[in-house]
């Protein structure tokens, strides 16, 4: 496919931390020292240079054990097959940008947050709007579904993060309470195991846990020293760390026991929009306004792959995995997705549709569909398989049409069926992607 751009999009404004490695090493020992009573300029330059020194040590260390890449390892495995993403259909009824979006565990249902003012829950499969809520703010840059799917949490301007149970009996607006309060905007949060733990991230630098049902702030996360704009915990339900990056070009890898920083990688250079675990939980992936998207591995402590082209100018607003990690979606400011190979490190292919940039990408939880949402003012989901597996779909659907049972999916064999036209009602078979 082409890589020529579109025409250029609104340019993002946000802090950012321009210093360097160094820069902030000083000013950190520097600010030790004043906590702790060191008055000396002399003693803060010596302390600083010791702290250089060792992290340039480690970076050698480092590099020793850095004896292969990432796309040498990669070499006897097969190049990727002709993939097949259609987009099926496009959620409308937003008036402003959309800027986030999250999946429900049920695989059916969306909820989606906008500069509107609105957060609106979507049934994916018929593009109904279940639940339409006026926030007391605009600029909603916050949503995501608990995992019981019996609630959604939302926040942005007001610094403020609300949770608001989901119900068709009553005003559910009548329910929602606030449970995290920031000294800056709220910029993204996500349900921690549980529907009663929330963490989130705000433009004051910090991160946190909170309690939803007292609201009471169980850990508090320091360490940014610019706004934090993602965050994303790990697909496994026994992990004690998470992920948050923003203007600082950092990515911070936590302990949520502890509240202390454990890990920290650096390669961006510019402000760091979106991160995600891979499925593995060993890795996760970042993208930023460096038009660039990179792969982290937690185990070897380092960067092990940069995702970028020449022709690519405009930042990454979103990422996410396939279910096996193999392929990696982002999300531009030039209204398109590229997917990317990610162990081979080359772009596969580039997807269209939207007209304005893409502010969030999302995998569905069963890895049949991404949806985008976009500051143009729609939502769209796509369907993503490869070309063996269509074929191997429409031989089931040939021998299969007798049984009325039907796979529990939003993507499930009957409205692929309508997708295709293939004028079957039912079909035994269960089918899942998985690339």
């Amino acid at each position: 496919m082409s890589d020529e751009h579109s025409t250029p999009v609104e340019t993002k404004e946000r802090s950012t931390a321009d210093e360097p490695s160094t820069a902030k090493i000083i000013a950190s020992v520097q600010a030790i020292a004043v906590e702790t009573g060191i008055r000396s300029s002399d003693t803060v330059d010596v302390l600083a240079r010791e702290a250089e020194d060792l992290r340039r040590k480690l970076e050698v260390e480092r590099r020793k054990l850095n004896d292969v890449s990432i796309e040498q390892a990669a070499e006897s495995l097969e190049p990727l097959t002709q993939l097949n993403i259609k987009q099926r259909r496009i959620l409308k009824g937003h008036a402003g940008k959309v800027l986030c979006m999250d999946w429900s565990l049920d695989k059916r249902h969306i909820v989606s947050s906008s500069q509107d003012g609105k957060v609106i829950v979507w049934d994916g499969f018929t593009t109904n709007k279940e639940h339409a809520l006026t926030m007391p703010t605009t600029w909603v840059m916050a949503c995501a579904y608990s995992p019981s799917a019996q609630m959604i949490a939302c926040g942005g301007l007001d610094n403020k993060c609300s949770v608001v149970p989901l119900s068709f009996e009553d005003d559910i607006l009548q329910k929602k309470r606030s449970v995290a309060t920031h000294t800056s905007y709220m910029s993204c949060c996500t349900f921690l195991r549980s529907d009663n733990l929330l963490l989130t991230g705000s433009g004051d630098s910090t991160c946190a846990i909170w309690d939803v049902e007292s609201g009471q702030m169980i850990q508090n996360f320091h360490g940014h020293i610019g706004d934090i704009f993602a965050i994303d915990v790990p697909k496994s339900d026994t992990g004690n760390i998470f992920i948050s990056g923003g203007a600082d070009k950092h990515a911070l890898v936590w302990d949520i026991r502890t509240g202390q920083c454990v890990q920290s990688f650096e390669g961006h250079e510019a402000d760091i929009n979106t991160v995600r675990f891979h499925p593995n939980n060993d890795a996760f992936a970042t993208g930023s306004d460096d038009a660039s998207c990179r792969l982290f591995d937690l185990r070897a402590d380092r960067q092990v792959c940069v995702y970028e082209k020449e022709s690519v100018l405009f930042p990454v607003n979103g990422v996410d995995f396939s279910l096996s990690g193999r392929i990696l979606f982002a999300g531009y400011g030039d209204y398109r997705v590229g997917v990317w190979d990610s162990l081979k490190c080359v772009r596969h292919s580039v997807l269209y549709g939207h007209e304005n940039r893409i502010s969030c990408l999302r995998t569905s939880p069963d890895g049949t569909a991404i949806c985008t949402a976009s500051w143009d003012c729609t939502i769209r989901i796509s369907l993503v398989g490869t070309r063996n597996h269509w074929l191997t779909l429409l031989k089931i659907l040939a021998i299969s049409n007798t049984s009325p049972q039907l796979p529990d999916s939003l993507y499930d064999l009957k409205p692929r069926i309508r997708f295709l036209d293939m004028g079957m009602k039912t079909t035994t078979a269960g089918f899942l992607i998985i690339i």
